[in-house]
């Protein structure tokens, strides 16, 4: 007796499931969405922090062990 009063829109059970859907949908895409610009403005503190770097830190020596070209001087024979 007491569900019968909660229709105040007048839907039927298929409506109110299909709207139940689509805002679960739009919550979710809603999330993704907000996931997404976090990730955005993550990568953008950093653009906006090597602004104010000086250009001299541009032009240091790269610091990661293997990204500088390694040259073999003399090969040993191997006994």
């Amino acid at each position: 007796m007491a569900d019968e009063n909660n229709n105040l829109l007048g839907m039927s059970e298929t409506q109110r499931m299909r709207y139940g859907i689509l805002g679960l949908m739009l919550k979710g895409a809603a999330y993704a969405a907000l996931l997404v610009l976090a990730c955005w403005a993550f990568v953008y503190v950093f653009v906006v922090i090597s602004w104010f770097l000086p250009p001299e830190s541009q032009e240091a020596q790269d610091p990661t062990p293997l990204g500088f070209e390694l040259t073999v001087i003399e090969a040993l024979p191997v006994a």
